[in-house]
């Protein structure tokens, strides 16, 4: 289960608590007395049909039906792992997370395809190893991670015991073992009756039961603090809702439960920017807003219609940030520590756009869905994810399918720009530009940083983040090198670069956009400390479509001590063709940068890509070209031009 690598983290160190006036539209708009005579699983039913729906089970297309049933087959000779405790104690010596997540996630793996055969089959041959996995998963000591362990009393290490935390690693699993113990508990009670109440009575000590009686876990943001809440928020209410529902037999505890996922949840979307951008990017946004969607699609089966939000703009804006975060192919925009390359989820992408009426998100979509081959397997990487496009893969495979190439797009309260040539095209140049401050979610100090693609090729990246360890979420985060902003598209001041912290941030920004021409203005000076002597810091980011793009800064210091640059970073093959001129190549396109040769002097430097995570999107070789500053005057101004080589 790779998503665990990509997504899990701690972060709770380096939020910011977001002023945004409350809206409270799910427990605040909605009673507790009006979501008990509202529940039920009947719609869940239809929606997710039960193993003993046999026809339902047999309608599915035939080929999609021999995969499932292969992988099942794969898993029948899996030999359920335990998780030695030195790969538990290994994060805390070494940072490493992966050599215990790893291991663990292998179970869960087996058991979604044992179950989807199962479904897929009908015949019983995959219950017993089923059983087996279950009942494995019921005696591992700990549901949680070892990188999420710190939230527990004894703090990170050894999983306690008798303090079960509720966190992403405990999120997961419940939802594969609530959707297995829904799904088959009458086929288990055939082998024996301990097996169903085993699995429930795990569910509720490990998870029901915390969630039920503590409001201290900092994801809940029940506590009446203004905090940052993100995906962990409405990715593990996502999972409660679920487990709720398909577990709790008690009328009063599901109501009680449920209403308390839909307070938490306000905290999520109270939080949320009216531009609907995401601060942890669209690699994170299939848990974030795209979880959102999730929760609200389940909320709103569940309750027969009763709750439902989705005409709501923000929601709608949240959705679509995703289209806006779109560069080409599988390029999106990965600011903070999302990836470059990703493979967007074509079903959450279609259903979201299909739910807010928004046509754009609904095509890109389908588009999705057919680029990775729907028509020969739809995605199961997840219980609900696999029952949705099981069943809907041919509305999503068949419908109308198109790339949401935007003219331009701005994002003003999350401070995010972007810009290309020829709107329904990658052709030509894309930009796109940051302001904020460095205390984001999942921050990079990177504030006034850009990228510049041209026919979808990068040209100036954003590196991302390498694979997560323990120092990625601790006090040593912003010493890696793909955190500072000497490894960004902004300069380096008086031999200072930009620091962490809510108080360092972009000013006077503003974008305007025209037929002819996109400009992105800010002032970062705020984001550099006292040391950078830096008083003014005005940057300019100017697209004049199907010609060029110029970056322009003008500048006043409190004193020069002659040691400032400019840094950008590109995946392109840089090499001086002549003085002023340095051409840069990716694959078969080329662009020029040019420069003034009397402001600078040029310096090229190879930077090794050696980590796994950022291998899939760079090659191993990246570079980082510095314009060093020959100004010894405390006030300046130049300008840097990217344009076609002809």
């Amino acid at each position: 289960m790779r998503i665990l690598f990509l997504l899990f983290s701690h972060i709770g160190l380096f939020f910011h608590a977001f002023a945004q006036a409350d809206r409270n539209w799910l427990a605040g708009a909605h009673s507790k007395e009006l979501l008990a005579r509202n529940l039920s699983v009947e719609k869940l039913d239809e929606q997710f049909p039960r193993y003993t729906d046999r026809a339902k089970w047999e309608s599915i297309n035939p080929v999609y039906r021999a995969h499932l049933i292969k992988d099942g087959e794969e898993a029948l000779g899996f030999v359920w792992k335990v998780v030695p405790a030195t790969s538990y104690l290994e994060f805390v010596k070494s940072g490493n997370r992966r050599v215990m997540e790893d291991v663990y996630n292998t179970n869960l793996t087996a058991i979604r395809k044992l179950a989807f055969a199962e479904l897929a089959e009908g015949k019983g041959r995959f219950i017993p190893q089923l059983i087996n996995g279950v009942w494995h998963v019921c005696d591992i000591t700990s549901w949680s991670i070892s990188a999420s362990l710190n939230l527990q009393k004894a703090g990170a290490g050894l999983p306690d015991i008798n303090e079960p935390v509720i966190e992403l690693g405990t999120g997961i699993t419940v939802n594969v073992m609530a959707w297995t113990y829904h799904l088959f508990k009458d086929e288990f009670d055939k082998h024996s009756k301990l097996i169903s109440p085993r699995i429930k009575q795990e569910i509720d000590r490990r998870v029901l039961q915390p969630f039920y009686t503590r409001n201290d876990f900092w994801w809940m943001a029940l506590d009446g603090k203004k905090r940052l809440v993100n995906n962990w928020n409405i990715w593990l209410n996502y999972n409660m809702l679920t487990t709720i529902l398909l577990v709790e037999d008690d009328p009063a505890k599901r109501a009680d439960g449920i209403y308390k996922t839909m307070r938490s949840a306000d905290q999520f979307i109270n939080y949320y920017k009216e531009d609907g951008g995401c601060e942890e990017g669209p690699a994170y946004w299939s848990h974030a807003g795209g979880m959102l969607y999730n929760y609200l699609s389940l909320l709103q089966t569940a309750t027969k219609g009763a709750v439902d939000i989705f005409d709501k703009p923000l929601i709608r804006n949240i959705g679509s940030y995703y289209c806006k975060a779109y560069i080409d192919s599988s390029w999106y925009l990965n600011y903070a520590d999302a990836a470059a390359k990703i493979k967007g989820d074509a079903s959450l992408v279609y259903h979201y756009g299909k739910a807010v009426k928004d046509s754009q998100l609904q095509y890109f979509g389908s588009w999705l869905a057919r680029q990775q081959q729907w028509d020969t397997m739809p995605p199961v990487e997840n219980m609900y994810g696999g029952f949705r496009n099981l069943f809907t893969v041919k509305e999503i495979v068949d419908g109308k399918a198109a790339q949401p190439f935007m003219a331009y797009a701005w994002m003003k309260e999350t401070g995010i720009a972007v810009a290309r040539d020829q709107e329904g095209s990658s052709k030509g140049f894309y930009f796109s530009a940051l302001a904020g401050h460095n205390d984001e979610s999942h921050n990079h100090n990177d504030v006034g940083t850009c990228v510049l693609y041209y026919d979808g090729k990068p040209f100036l990246i954003d590196i991302g983040s390498e694979t997560y360890t323990r120092q990625t979420f601790g006090p040593e985060r912003y010493t890696i090198w793909t955190m500072r902003s000497t490894y960004h598209n902004v300069p380096f001041i008086n031999g200072v670069e930009q620091k962490d912290g809510a108080k360092y941030k972009a000013k006077n920004v503003s974008f305007t956009n025209t037929k002819t021409t996109a400009r992105f203005q800010l002032d970062i000076a705020a984001a550099y400390p006292e040391a950078a002597q830096v008083k003014k810091w005005d940057r300019v980011y100017e697209l004049k479509r199907n010609e060029s793009f110029t970056i322009t800064d003008k500048y006043q210091l409190m004193a020069n001590n002659g040691n400032s640059a400019l840094h950008f970073m590109t995946s392109a093959v840089p090499a001086k063709t002549k003085e002023g001129v340095v051409r840069l190549v990716s694959g078969i396109t080329d662009l020029r940068m040019e420069f003034d040769p009397k402001q600078f002097d040029l310096e090229i430097e190879e930077v090794p890509v050696k980590d796994s995570r950022l291998l899939e999107s760079w090659p191993p070789v990246v570079y980082r070209i510095q314009l060093k500053i020959r100004n010894k005057s405390t006030e300046g101004n130049h300008r840097i031009v990217f344009r076609k080589t002809k």
